[in-house]
Parts: C-alpha cells; structure tokens; sequence
C-alpha cells in the first residue's frame, strides 16, 4: 500500500472511530466503487461522506467530489471531513459541504422548516410569485 493510501485509509478508520464513539455506531469504511464511488464512509442512511487527507487542500474539488458521490449513492446529504493540519482528532477536522445540504441537513434535524421556493427574478424586474401584469 503507498504512503498515501495508508494516510487516507488511516483518516476514514478515525472518522468511523469517532462517530461510532459519538453514537453513529453503524458506521463504517467502504470499499472502493471505481467511477460509481458513493463515499468513504458508510452506516448513516442519507449522508455521504467523502475523508480526505491531503497536504493541499481544494475544497471546491471535494464538494463537487462529495456531491458526485451523493448523485451516485441516491443520498440526500453529501459532504467532505478533511483532516486539518496539525490535528489528530476528526473532531477538529472541517466539514464541507453545499449550502443546499446545510439546509437540508437543519430540515432533517428539525431546526428549520422546509424551505420556501427560490424566488428568481423575471426579466421585467418581476419578483413575488404572481403573474406579471402584461403591458401594451
């Protein structure tokens, strides 16, 4: 095994270690899926989670990574617990994800309700939800 698979595979055994630690005892490591990949940690129903310990961190490539990952595994949830330089415990690590799972995830967890729908401005300027009064 490389020096870095050996680093990334010791990364996800301390994220299950924590969360089991945590209560999320069904958690574990999974295996590798090719381009199919639904994440590095599985046990938690709807969440994806992608571990990466890297020397450079891109998190825009991790959460376009995750939310992939998320796509292929049908999950609503999907994020990526990077490892933080000079921590050892996940604890301390970051947590990344879209802001569309962050609201997803409070919705799930009951600190919000569900969202109301995104209101996009019309080309006239146009705003709330009722027709545009047409002009001649």
């Amino acid at each position: 095994m490389s020096a870095s698979r050996r680093k990334g595979t010791s990364w996800e055994s301390a994220i299950v270690d924590y969360l089991t630690a945590n209560g999320a005892t069904q958690t574990e490591r999974r295996a590798l899926c090719g381009t199919n990949d639904r994440g590095d940690i599985a046990g938690i129903p709807g969440l994806v989670i992608e571990a990466k310990n890297e020397k450079r961190i891109d998190l825009a490539g991790y959460v376009t990574e995750a939310e992939q990952e998320r796509t292929n595994d049908g999950a609503r949830i999907g994020l990526a617990w990077v490892k933080r330089r000079g921590k050892t415990s996940p604890g301390d690590a970051y947590v990344v994800m879209t802001g569309a799972n962050l609201v997803r995830l409070l919705t799930d967890a009951g600190y919000i309700r569900e969202p109301a729908p995104v209101v996009v401005p019309h080309q006239t300027g146009h705003t709330d939800h009722t027709p545009a009064k047409e002009t001649s």
